[in-house]
């Protein structure tokens, strides 16, 4: 198939959404960092130009020859790992954390990068494995490649990225066909945990949570429990939720959220910028941005359950748990009902690396659902 051919079925309402989406973002970075006053327009203009190179790079995704270059799957995997050791060893250090590596004038974060490696190497080793999948020693290698660069990512710290990969691991694991018997093991093991660590948080000496946890993810699950007992750490969700209910059913327009334009936000042009959404856009612009995201979403799930091939099926479902989790957490975050995690909103909040890794991840599928019939693309 020639490129013109390619080009021609690709699926241009996902294209649209996402186009979309991404320029509302744009405009919203630009409200919250208050362009309109006159202050430093850097990062709106960088948002412009990392959403230019996201767009090439969903072109070039969409037209690759993925399953070709899937045979080096191994080798994304051992350079994922690479880049996240030179991360510790050559990162730049932001505010406690150190995630990101100077290119130039660029500072990229391979964090992002690895979740999309870790789709595609987990939808290739999936699928070369999918018979023994409910093996043990084969859950167990599974297991440990996913825990290698949680663990280095871990050390960054980022504590969002590390949740993502997770997410993954278990979407495509569900996909992939591993027994429900071993799903219902899990939560048997996954629930009690999730509860003995919410209640050890809230103790006011607790067993071990404060030993295992760095301090600041001990505080935002405090926080997240009880906020009377940190009120100073709550400052963020609590202006966060304010803004949103300040915003009501239509909002106060573009440059007049008022807790926005006058700093009250914490990070509001990336982990908050639902924030800015809720009071400048109102309740309308909230469920406008969560049905794109959820067209977008929706659409993966389409193009997945018409494909055959697992491999491309695992990797759309990748991406499209990916963008789900990611969506969950950030507006969950914003609204308080989530620890503060530093979750972005996709193709929505600032950041290169998220733009790239989110647009690189589209092509992907849109690359695989052009191998669907002209019927099954319509319907």
């Amino acid at each position: 198939m020639n490129i013109k051919k390619q080009f021609s079925n690709l699926d241009f309402l996902l294209i649209t959404a996402i186009c979309i989406l991404s320029i509302f973002g744009i405009i919203c970075i630009g409200s919250a960092t208050h362009i309109n006053l006159g202050e430093d327009p850097s990062n709106f203009y960088k948002q412009i130009v990392w959403f230019a190179i996201g767009i090439a790079l969903m072109l070039i995704a969409s037209i690759v020859d993925y399953e070709s270059i899937s045979r080096f799957y191994v080798l994304f995997y051992i350079l994922n790992i690479l880049l996240l050791l030179a991360v510790l060893v050559l990162g730049t250090n932001v505010k406690g954390a150190t995630r990101w590596i100077a290119i130039g004038p660029v500072n990229v974060q391979p964090s992002e990068f690895a979740k999309l490696i870790m789709i595609f190497f987990l939808a290739k080793f999936l699928t070369k494995k999918q018979e023994q999948i409910n093996h043990v020693p084969t859950l167990l290698l599974i297991c440990t490649s996913v825990a290698i660069p949680v663990i280095l990512i871990q050390k960054q710290p980022s504590l969002s990225a590390s949740l993502v990969l997770l997410a993954i691991l278990c979407i495509t694991l569900f996909v992939a066909g591993i027994d429900f018997k071993i799903i219902r093991l899990v939560l048997y093991i996954l629930i009690p945990a999730v509860a003995f660590v919410l209640w050890d948080v809230s103790r006011e000496v607790p067993l071990i949570m404060d030993k295992i946890l760095k301090p600041h993810q001990f505080t935002r699950i405090l926080t997240f429990v009880d906020p009377t007992r940190d009120m100073s750490s709550y400052y963020q969700t609590e202006k966060a939720i304010n803004a949103i209910g300040a915003g009501q059913l239509h909002g106060k327009g573009l440059y007049q959220g008022t807790l926005n334009q006058l700093s009250y936000l914490p990070e509001p042009h990336n982990d908050f910028i639902f924030s800015v959404i809720g009071e400048e856009f109102g309740f309308i612009g909230c469920v406008i941005v969560l049905l794109l995201l959820l067209f977008i979403i929706f659409r993966c799930i389409l193009i997945a359950v018409s494909i055959r091939d697992l491999f491309s099926q695992l990797i759309v479902v990748g991406v499209a748990g990916m963008i789900a989790f990611q969506t969950f957490v950030n507006v969950g975050v914003a609204t308080g009902i989530m620890p503060n995690t530093g979750m972005s909103l996709p193709f929505v909040s600032y950041g290169g690396s998220s733009m790239w890794t989110n647009m690189a991840a589209i092509g992907l599928v849109l690359n695989i659902g052009m191998k669907r019939s002209k019927s099954l693309f319509e319907g």
